[in-house]
């Protein structure tokens, strides 16, 4: 076929060597050029059924964009995702696209898919390096709309919304906004230039994004209410970490995932002489296998770690993080311990907590080894311990990273507002529409830990349903 880049292997993206990037924050990713992308793109078959679109949440036509790059029409590619797609910057980035859009791909079944995800993430920088104008503020329509939550469902409710002349106010717990894309995903992977490009694009739109601000706390969702807000869109994420439940989890030098990546991430915990201090040196145990695990673990090894250990109850083949992030800690020199699970964390007692001096220090930590038996709920094999195989792994920190659920405080001061036995907000699924009037939810706060493209779904379908329930109430 004429024009067609008949390779079955995709352009390589350039990237940082493991030995220099294991020491800075800087992105690992260092992006294709405008003769890759058009080279990639070339790749890409056009096929008439578009398999790709079906795959991706926000069902961004895939052909379309790519076809532009084709042509070397790299602005005109942007605006084609950004009719689907409020943050395609981030999602080129961190979204899974071997899982979704890149594993519907058709040249994906001799070889490899096309680089969807990094075309996409192409043309969004193209777009942000090269465009100066500013989107055009629609008229008011004199609709109220409150999004709790600057994460990637609020903030897609937020502009699709906004787009549609609603003053929308975005209502965000800490000091910045952006949600997990500041506070969670690591520089290396997602600079946080990008997410605050993304969020000044919004306030252009009209979006106010007040911080500092718990709704629940600062404000109820019945005081919006009363505030004059016709709706409210809850995309509080799934903040609340879990723990393990074994002995040792209050010493001093444990942490959850979502604290030792917020203090690193949004508290500056890199710099050298830190306000808020989590490590400097030693060695680290990180549990869990997903990506927010591999975050947490190359973090570590960027703020000095001597060893930094992944300890996984499963095998590599269960192990859920991304293929790319497991294969970027794997060459950074990160160890995996798998089918092991912790049993204990050890540690000795602190003679200056008169409180309670058994509020010590981490000095290890106890584990038993694993083999898997038959299949769980989930579908995979379920890890069983082997009797008699405990040995002791030699650390002073450790990351519990094994998932999350949202913050019950939003359910605690709403009356009407129903959960599920995860704590996440029970909603109509087509809609997002909570079991309060007016009251409409997405993301993490429904499903738990996600990805941020099904949060941005989840948005999408809210803003729509929130458009039509307030068209609805003027007639």
């Amino acid at each position: 076929m004429a024009g067609i880049n008949k390779s079955k292997v995709k352009s390589p993206m350039p990237v940082q060597e493991p030995q220099v990037r294991a020491g800075n924050f800087n992105e690992v990713a260092l992006g294709y050029t405008a003769e890759t992308a058009v080279d990639e793109a070339r790749r890409c078959l056009n096929c008439k059924d578009s398999p790709c679109v079906k795959g991706c949440p926000v069902n961004i036509p895939i052909p379309e964009f790519i076809g532009k790059i084709k042509e070397s029409d790299f602005e005109g590619a942007y605006q084609v995702i950004s009719r689907s797609s409020a943050l395609p910057a981030v999602c080129g980035r961190v979204c899974p696209q071997e899982s979704q859009c890149e594993c519907e791909c058709v040249r994906g079944k001799k070889g490899d898919a096309v680089g969807i995800g990094r075309l996409e993430r192409f043309a969004a920088d193209w777009h942000n390096q090269h465009n100066t104008e500013k989107p055009v503020r629609p008229h008011s329509n004199g609709k109220r709309v409150a999004v709790v939550g600057s994460g990637p469902s609020g903030l897609t409710c937020a502009g699709d919304l906004a787009r549609k002349g609603y003053q929308v106010t975005v209502f965000e717990a800490l000091h910045t906004a952006g949600g997990v894309l500041v506070y969670g995903i690591p520089e290396f992977r997602l600079p946080k230039a990008i997410v605050q490009k993304e969020v000044d694009n919004l306030k252009d739109l009209g979006v106010d994004i007040e911080t500092n601000m718990i709704i629940g706390k600062t404000l109820t969702v019945d005081e919006l209410f009363e505030e004059g807000y016709d709706a409210v869109f809850i995309g509080s994420g799934a903040g609340l970490p879990s723990f393990m439940g074994i002995p040792g989890e209050s010493y001093k030098g444990v942490y959850s995932a979502n604290e030792f990546l917020t203090r690193s991430n949004l508290m500056k915990a890199y710099k050298d002489q830190p306000d808020t201090p989590i490590m400097k040196g030693g060695r680290v145990a990180v549990t869990g296998g997903g990506n927010v695990a591999m975050d947490a673990a190359r973090t570590a090894l960027r703020l000095g770690a001597d060893k930094v250990y992944i300890v996984y109850r499963r095998s590599m083949e269960e192990l859920p993080a991304r293929k790319e992030e497991v294969e970027h800690a794997m060459e950074e020199g990160i160890e995996f311990r798998l089918l092991c699970n912790p049993i204990e964390i050890l540690g000795y007692e602190n003679p200056q907590d008169k409180k309670d001096p058994k509020n010590g220090f981490v000095t290890g930590m106890k584990c038993i080894e694993m083999e898997l038996g038959e299949p769980d709920d989930s579908g995979r094999r379920r890890p069983v311990p082997i009797p008699g195989s405990e040995f002791l792994l030699e650390v002073d920190t450790v990351v519990i990273s094994i998932g999350t659920s949202p913050n019950p405080l939003i359910k605690s001061t709403t009356e009407g507002l129903e959960v599920n036995r995860r704590g996440g907000f029970v909603v109509e699924e087509s809609t997002g529409a909570t079991t309060r009037k007016g009251v409409y939810a997405g993301g993490d706060a429904v499903t738990g830990s996600a990805t941020v493209i099904s949060a941005m779904g989840a948005g999408k379908t809210a803003a729509r349903a929130i458009d039509e329930y307030l068209k609805k109430l003027e007639h």
